[in-house]
């Protein structure tokens, strides 16, 4: 009895630095095999994966912000004939970086230049044809229509989808010591990334510029009514300073081509690529097969030890 109660006591929790080294010596062929698995299994994950370009440009504000910028004493005048011009206090800057990167304008760049089957139905790009390369279980690049699913309901995308697809492609950082902006687009494609930034920044100068001369007429219609229905002189007279400041403003604008953004380094197809870093792929994917093969080696004799203690206390008892 005392001779098992004493073969069945349990060691000191002491870690055996030779019988570590004795465990992975004996499974060295185990972790060599996982481990050579796991790198084979990252470099062709890694060749798999088509390249990625990031185009950018960098742009800075415009002096004047865009807009229209009232006086003080033109806008308590305004105020005093009982019109809100508003614009004064608008930073049209952060206006137009949040238009940006809105849902209905992203939603109107996308359709207006053609954009739905290059962001949802590409799989990457031929370098040697400059072409893309389509997804044609998705989409027929030879009719231009959208496939149907085993349901009959058509695949392609709604506003939703495109425009969601398109931020993930999109970033706008804001320096904040100098208030400029940089706009990337990462796609298959070089000469793509560079196009779609340009457009980006022509289409929200545009948008912007629209905007304003939309609102600056909508104010010289909303004055001029206003002037025909006085005939107090210096009413008159303030209204006629109010409608050549709008006159100014439509005029400033249409002559301005960067309305609110001006490119001061425009973006370019870059020549390498931002994406997949091959070789980090593959060095992680060994590193974690070694680790991978250890661990089952470990767990492997860690098993085998529980049964052979179980088996010897259970002959133990039995004597």
């Amino acid at each position: 009895m005392n001779q098992a109660v004493h073969n069945l006591s349990y060691p000191e929790d002491e870690i055996d630095l030779r019988a570590l080294f004795a465990t992975l010596w004996q499974g060295k062929w185990l972790i060599i095999a996982v481990t050579f698995l796991c790198a084979l299994a990252g470099v062709a994950y890694a060749l798999l994966k088509p390249n990625l370009y990031t185009a950018s440009a960098v742009v800075a504000p415009t002096q004047d912000g865009g807009g229209i910028q009232i006086s003080g004493q033109l806008s308590g005048l305004a105020s005093l004939a009982g019109v809100n011009l508003g614009g004064g206090d608008t930073n049209s800057t952060a206006i137009a970086k949040e238009v940006l990167q809105s849902r209905a304008f992203l939603a109107d760049f996308i359709h207006r230049h053609q954009l739905e089957a290059p962001i949802m139905a590409t799989t990457g790009w031929d370098e040697k044809s400059n072409t893309w390369r389509y997804n044609t279980e998705v989409y027929n690049p030879g009719t231009g229509e959208w496939l149907k699913n085993d349901k009959g309901k058509s695949l392609k995308p709604t506003d939703w989808d495109l425009v969601k697809r398109f931020r993930q492609k999109l970033k706008v950082n804001e320096n904040g010591d100098n208030g400029m902006l940089t706009l990337s687009i990462t796609s298959y494609s070089p000469e793509a990334a560079s196009d779609w930034v340009g457009w980006l920044i022509q289409d929200i100068n545009e948008h912007m510029r629209t905007q304003d001369v939309q609102d600056s007429r909508a104010r010289m219609n909303y004055l001029e009514k206003k002037l025909g229905e006085t005939s107090i002189a210096d009413m008159q007279q303030v209204f006629y300073q109010l409608i050549e400041k709008e006159t100014r403003t439509i005029m400033l604008a249409n002559a301005q081509p960067e309305y609110v953004f001006r490119t001061i380094d425009p973006a370019v197809a870059p020549q390498e690529k931002s994406s997949p870093k091959r070789a980090l792929i593959a060095v992680v994917a060994t590193a974690l097969g070694g680790m991978l093969g250890v661990f089952i080696v470990f767990f492997r004799a860690f098993i085998r030890q529980g049964v052979g203690l179980g088996s010897q206390a259970t002959l133990t008892y039995s004597n």
